[in-house]
């Protein structure tokens, strides 16, 4: 092992609620977070982005891309820090423009201390937003990575474009780790008929998934994203098989560990005062057994901080979003963003 990254990262968590009494375990932290319309203030004739600059009538301009970076940024520092004093190891995101707004939020002084890094491609979305990946390169290093196109079925949206899969390959503390990170198409013109066009993403990961388990039945996968789905939809039940219980997942299925919050109530988003749980991720099955000399699966979190919802008006309770209609709501976004905590087995002097 890597004894430059040993040095760095010394934090080592006692876990006796789950695991034997005197074991010891490192943790790392992987997170989903969408930025909700976070966009620059330039002009791209490319796409669609004439409501986010400073002459439209939201008054996008540079006092209020700084704010929303910040609180962007405020809300990331803070994710994952009770286990691992340096935050997330891995962190997806989604509704960014493009990686002038990535590199602004990497450098604010809320992280820069972690030096983080990113992994972007441009979508053929005609609003122009993307995914992307945040990474501490302390704790993961990228080997590899793509953009994977979605093809929709005709009829299923207005759009014939969506957002690309994007598929990073690294190391994580000796484990290979295959990261997609999802956008999936929304609801928009009616959930019905929007189904196909979300299960035609969902394909382009299972696709993924079943061509590294044909190499490797134990590949150690991580499927996150906003989904626009709840872990109960076809898309991720039927499309991606992905079990709600760890117990019935089978050598080279999928685990959603969302599916007991979905159960009882708990969401990342609301809509019309019901919650849905939209953003999730997913392991595969080789992030299940706890007697492995690698990472394995140790616990869930929605990151729904008081300060980050919604304190008064229509949307009381709801996660505090960046706009209400055209007015700047000094916000962060309307999904509050997700983690899971995996934990490695460490031997102590």
């Amino acid at each position: 092992m890597n004894r430059i990254w040993l040095s760095a990262f010394v934090l080592v968590v006692s876990i006796s609620s789950s695991y034997a009494q005197k074991d010891n375990y490192r943790p790392s932290v992987i997170g989903f977070y969408n930025l909700e319309n976070f966009y620059d203030t330039v002009n791209n004739p490319r796409i669609d982005d004439e409501e986010f600059l400073p002459n439209s009538e939201r008054h996008y301009n540079t006092h209020v891309f700084l704010d929303k970076v910040g609180r962007l940024a405020s809300v990331i520092s803070q994710m994952g820090v009770e286990l691992n004093p340096d935050g997330l190891a891995i962190l997806g995101v989604a509704e960014i423009e493009n990686d002038t707004v990535l590199t602004a939020l990497i450098n604010h002084k809320d992280l820069k201390s972690r030096n983080l890094k990113f992994v972007h491609y441009n979508s053929p979305d005609i609003r122009g937003v993307d995914v992307g990946m945040l990474y501490n390169p302390k704790y993961f290093r990228v080997l590899y990575s793509a953009p994977l196109f979605v093809k929709l079925p005709g009829g299923s949206k207005d759009s014939y474009f969506t957002r690309d899969v994007l598929y990073v390959k690294g190391i994580m503390d000796g484990d290979t780790v295959h990261v997609m990170v999802n956008h999936w198409p929304s609801r928009s013109g009616g959930e019905e008929r929007s189904i196909p066009a979300r299960a035609a993403a969902a394909s382009v990961d299972k696709r993924i998934v079943d061509s590294l388990m044909a190499l490797n039945p134990k590949s150690k996968i991580v499927i996150m994203g906003d989904l626009n789905d709840d872990p109960i939809s076809p898309s991720v039940t039927k499309v991606l098989g992905a079990k709600g219980k760890a117990s019935d997942v089978k050598e080279k299925g999928l685990f959603n560990p969302w599916f007991d919050f979905y159960r009882r109530g708990i969401g990342t988003l609301a809509y019309q005062d019901a919650w849905g749980l939209f953003d999730q991720i997913i392991l595969s099955e080789g992030w299940l057994d706890k007697t492995q000399s690698g990472y394995f699966f140790y616990r869930a979190n929605i990151f729904n901080r008081q300060f980050m919802v919604q304190q008064t008006g229509k949307f009381k309770g709801y996660a505090k979003r960046t706009w209400d209609g055209m007015t700047y709501n000094y916000g962060y976004s309307d999904h509050f963003p997700v983690y899971l905590t995996v934990v490695k087995k460490v031997n102590q002097p």
